[in-house]
């Protein structure tokens, strides 16, 4: 396996870099000497307060610069690349959410459909070595083949927002068929850990723990046909983004597509004990979710996890962070961020 380290003289564009994912890599590629341009439009889908501490983290760093801008805009993505030149590219700006995209359907078009189309774009009118971009697991809809392979049939996204992602891998083909821009997609399964998104069930579970409510469950309170997820810590997949950015594909037409998951999928439950248990450990006592039980929501699937296999093949990409592990790092984070001693009665 032929890898090239991380080429620390090239500009890195990091887009959402606000952003969970666009946080951490930023940070990992500035603690390694590389020049980072972020950009993102700091939108309210969730507390603005938790995006700007991951600005403040980034802002002592002599080699990274922000720009407040949206990628829906044309002019102001064009500028970017004029002014800064990127070499490598990380499109990880997008509206996220499954159950968002069935309340607000526009803004998903305009961030993840126009936004990206206006990266792309760019990377044609200024050259780039690799345009890595953010797809989801979403794509694979209901399938009920598991573990989710990338040779798997797509085209039934059972919400817009996987649609818009499916898209997204489309339109990345296109251009590197078309333009000779190599792209890699990844499609990215729950990713967790501190500074997190509030949207996530695991947060929006220990939100609800301090707040004196009840958490509720998507599975009927069916435990042995449980929900399974393929949690993925979040320094894993920033190791395996980086082992990408300086590797793009060297097919005749430079596009692929990658799972980027722990390939172990963990009972919802599992989890959620496991949280209860970290919470405790942070609070230095015990803790248990009050649980309410539902079916299963619209767009959500019963279980997706990943194949990454060929993500290993690629780069040795191997999730090393225990379930346990993580959540520890994230409730230790978490109980120290907001400060929480005991539950509001």
């Amino acid at each position: 396996m032929n890898i090239k380290s991380l080429d620390v003289n090239k500009t890195y564009l990091v887009t959402g870099a606000a952003g969970f994912i666009g946080y951490y890599l930023s940070r990992k590629l500035l603690e390694q000497g590389c020049r980072v341009i972020g950009i993102d439009n700091v939108n309210d889908y969730y507390d603005v307060n938790l995006k700007y501490t991951r600005l403040e983290q980034l802002a002592p760093y002599d080699k990274f610069t922000f720009v407040k801008g949206d990628l829906a805009d044309k002019e102001t993505v064009m500028g970017l690349f004029e002014e800064y030149k990127p070499n490598i590219v990380v499109n990880l700006a997008a509206q996220a959410g499954v159950r968002y995209s069935i309340e607000n359907p526009d803004v998903y078009i305009q961030s993840n459909i126009i936004g990206f189309h206006n990266i792309l774009e760019a990377c044609r009118h200024y050259p780039v070595d690799h345009l890595v971009f953010a797809s989801s697991s979403s794509v694979y809809g209901a399938n009920k083949k598991v573990p989710f392979e990338e040779t798997d049939f797509v085209d039934t996204p059972v919400s817009l927002y996987a649609s818009t992602k499916k898209s997204n891998e489309l339109m990345a083909h296109t251009y590197s068929h078309l333009y000779n821009i190599p792209t890699t997609g990844l499609r990215f399964f729950t990713v967790y850990g501190p500074m997190g998104r509030p949207d996530m069930a695991y947060f929006g579970f220990a939100d609800k723990y301090f707040n004196g409510e009840a958490i509720k469950i998507f599975n009927n309170g069916d435990f042995e046909n449980d929900l399974y997820r393929d949690f993925t810590y979040i320094d894993d997949i920033i190791t395996g983004i980086e082992r990408l950015l300086s590797n793009p594909s060297t097919e005749k037409v430079p596009n692929r597509v990658f799972n980027i998951g722990n390939n172990n999928p963990e009972k919802l439950m599992t989890f959620i004990t496991s949280l209860e248990s970290a919470l405790g450990t942070a609070l230095g006592k015990e803790v248990e979710f009050n649980k309410v039980y539902e079916p299963i929501k619209p767009g959500d699937v019963p279980a997706t996890y990943a194949s990454t296999d060929k993500l290993q093949e690629a780069v040795g990409f191997k999730p090393e962070t225990s379930i346990q592990e993580g959540l520890q790092k994230f409730a230790d984070w978490y109980v120290e961020y907001y400060k929480h001693s005991e539950v509001k009665i």
